[in-house]
């Protein structure tokens, strides 16, 4: 049963071009080694030894250069033990409560409503990340993303399908697996397991569900094209993303340390780069070549219809980032700064607190925050 739907799943006319059989990839020239399954088995490990990895980092080396720039984890005011609100709190239902509801807390507490409001409100603060935290995570990913880029960078500039993209499918799949290409791959498919693990313990965002099936596709998309060795546009994809990532986090980082000019202008050079490597490179040459230049050396088969819809979904979410972007470079064209990130974290996007708890005199303005 096991043999027969590992079998059904590694169909050689749905994963490879026709006229290939696995067998024929089994027995690569003498010195030369091609992509193998077995080599992804050591990803989850090492996804497991990246999240250790940031805690080391964020630790040793993040926390002191958040104490040298003089941001502060911070203490948050404690909110007064009450077990029937600390209840309604964690049901998540104070987020939709409304005005009949709280009244009936306030009878069964004979507590006044504003009060109850002020409670739900310096409870909510309590679970906020400080800005010690947020520029923790972001100086851990601003590293990788930097390391990984110069790493690939590296490699792909003496490559020819850098700068001939029709390289990518000459002699496919028949194409050595050079040592440079399986460290990026490693690399980049362990970091993004690493971040599905985080994701659920990190500062909660509002795109936290379109942030999930991104990693969710670029897991999917770094495995399949590794099955079939597609490796020469894997790496060019995998680099074309991280590079605006590194200004993202560098503005991120420069917003937490309260430094608006620098903040603003990485916006820019971020907003700058995103646009040109997802908007222009990534469609009009990356998905262009696996759609059309692929198509014409190689032919279509299944395998490649798959990973051609993966790689446009991905490119349906950078066009959904990139308004997101928009509206904040509107918003900093009028107000001469970058404002608050419409990606920022989900429990600093509001005093929303409860029902028109913004309209309590008790209510404190909070600082906006780029938490992109």
């Amino acid at each position: 049963m096991t043999s027969s739907i590992s079998a059904l799943f590694w169909n050689e006319r749905f994963w490879l071009p026709g006229n290939v059989t696995w067998a024929d990839l089994e027995h690569p020239p003498p010195g030369e080694e091609y992509p193998r399954v077995g080599h992804l088995l050591c990803v989850l490990p090492l996804a497991l030894g990246i999240l250790l990895l940031r805690l080391i980092f964020e630790r040793l080396v993040a926390k002191p250069c958040a104490h040298i720039l003089q941001i502060q984890a911070g203490v948050s005011r404690q909110a007064q033990p009450n077990g029937v609100l600390e209840r309604v709190y964690l049901s998540k239902t104070v987020h939709k409560a409304h005005s009949p509801d709280l009244e009936g807390l306030s009878k069964q507490l004979d507590w006044d409503v504003r009060k109850i409001q002020r409670w739900f409100r310096i409870r909510r603060n309590q679970d906020r990340p400080s800005l010690q935290k947020k520029f923790c995570e972001s100086m851990w990913r601003f590293t990788f993303y930097l390391g990984i880029f110069i790493y690939s960078i590296r490699h792909l500039w003496v490559s020819p399908w850098m700068w001939d993209t029709r390289y990518c499918w000459y002699n496919y799949p028949f194409q050595p697996l050079s040592p440079g290409q399986y460290n990026h791959y490693i690399a980049e498919l362990a970091f993004y397991w690493s971040l599905m693990f985080s994701q659920f313990i990190d500062i909660k965002r509002k795109d936290f569900f379109i942030m999930f099936i991104h990693h969710l596709a670029t897991i999917i998309l770094i495995m399949f094209s590794y099955a079939n060795n597609m490796l020469r546009a894997g790496t060019l994809v995998m680099c074309v993303h991280d590079v605006s990532d590194i200004f993202l986090e560098a503005a991120k980082l420069a917003n937490y340390a309260k430094y608006q000019r620098l903040c603003d202008g990485l916006f820019v050079v971020f907003s700058i780069s995103f646009f040109l490597a997802r908007l222009v490179i990534y469609p009009f040459w990356i998905i262009y070549s696996v759609l059309v230049e692929s198509w014409e050396i190689i032919g279509p088969y299944r395998c490649w219809a798959l990973l051609n819809g993966l790689l446009l979904v991905l490119q349906v979410l950078h066009i959904i980032w990139f308004y997101l972007i928009a509206r904040i470079a509107i918003k900093a064209i009028f107000k001469g700064k970058v404002s608050k990130d419409d990606r920022s974290d989900m429990d600093s996007s509001s005093d929303e607190d409860i029902s028109s708890s913004s309209k309590s005199p008790s209510h404190t303005p909070k600082p906006k925050d780029n938490g992109h």
